[in-house]
C-alpha cells in the first residue's frame, strides 16, 4: 500500500529516530513516536509556505496595508457590525465608525464592548457605509481573526454584494501563531493566541490611543503593533 505523504514523512523521521536511537537511551517511546508525527504534519504545514513570519509581517507595511477590526452584536448568524474601524500601516485612520443594527444590541455583547444602543442611535446603517469599506478593502486588508471579520462583512452585507469583492483577507492572528512557534499536536497547527496575549507577548500596546481593548480601533491599533513587532523580529 503506498503511504500518504503524512506517513511518508513520519516513517522517514521514525527511522532516523530509530538509528541513532542509542543517543535517546531515556526517551519514552510513546513520546518519541507523538514527537515523530507533530514533526511530520510541521513539515507538511510548512511545504506550501515561501514567507516566513517577518517577511509576511514586512510585505503588509510595505504594502501600507489596511488593518479591519468590528465590534458586533455577538457572533452567530444573526449578529451585525455595530463598529468598523479601518487603519493602514502608517496608524493613519481611514475609517472610524458605530454603526446603527436593525435589532437592539444584547447587553452581554455591551459588556465586552462597552457599545449601548443609546451610542449608535444617530449611527449610520451598513447599508450606507459599505460603498466606503469597499473601496477601502479593495487593494487587500488584514484582520487579527481575518475569517470572523470577514464572515462578518459578508453576514451584514447579505445579498447586496458578491462576496468576491470581499476578497481573501490575510490573518494576523495567524502569522502570531506562527511566529509564536507553539505546536497544537492534536490540532496539527500552531496555537492561536488572542490578541492582547500577543501583545503582551511582543509588548506591543499602541500608543496612538488611550482607548480599551475590545473597541475596533483600539484593536487596529493593537494589531498594527503586533504586526510592526514581528516586521523587526521582535520577541
Amino acid at each position: 500500500m503506498e503511504l500518504n505523504k503524512r506517513e511518508a514523512f513520519f516513517a522517514a523521521i521514525f527511522n532516523g529516530f530509530l538509528s541513532h536511537k542509542d543517543q535517546f537511551n531515556d526517551a519514552n517511546p510513546d513520546e518519541a513516536i507523538r514527537e515523530c508525527w507533530a514533526m511530520a504534519d510541521r513539515i507538511i504545514y510548512h511545504s506550501n509556505r515561501v514567507e516566513s513570519p517577518r517577511e509576511i509581517a514586512n510585505r503588509w507595511i510595505n504594502k501600507n496595508i489596511v488593518i479591519v477590526d468590528t465590534e458586533t452584536t455577538g457572533l452567530d448568524k444573526e449578529a451585525e457590525i455595530i463598529e468598523i474601524s479601518i487603519i493602514d500601516c502608517t496608524g493613519a485612520i481611514l475609517l472610524n465608525t458605530l454603526i446603527k443594527p436593525s435589532k437592539n444590541i444584547p447587553a452581554e455583547a455591551t459588556e465586552i464592548h462597552g457599545i449601548t444602543n443609546e451610542m449608535v442611535e444617530d449611527a449610520p446603517s451598513w447599508k450606507e457605509m459599505l460603498p466606503q469599506v469597499l473601496e477601502l478593502i479593495s487593494h487587500g486588508w488584514v484582520a487579527y481573526n481575518a475569517k470572523f471579520d470577514a464572515r462578518m462583512l459578508e453576514q451584514a452585507s447579505g445579498s447586496r454584494v458578491d462576496t468576491d469583492y470581499f476578497g481573501a483577507p490575510e490573518c494576523a492572528m495567524q502569522l502570531y501563531a506562527e511566529y509564536n512557534g507553539e505546536w497544537d499536536k492534536k490540532r496539527r497547527k500552531y496555537k492561536w493566541k488572542k490578541l492582547t496575549d500577543a501583545a503582551t507577548s511582543l509588548d506591543a500596546w499602541p500608543e496612538e490611543i488611550d482607548e480599551n481593548p475590545h473597541r475596533a480601533l483600539y484593536d487596529c491599533y493593537l494589531t498594527l503593533g503586533v504586526i510592526r513587532s514581528i516586521a523587526g523580529g521582535k520577541k
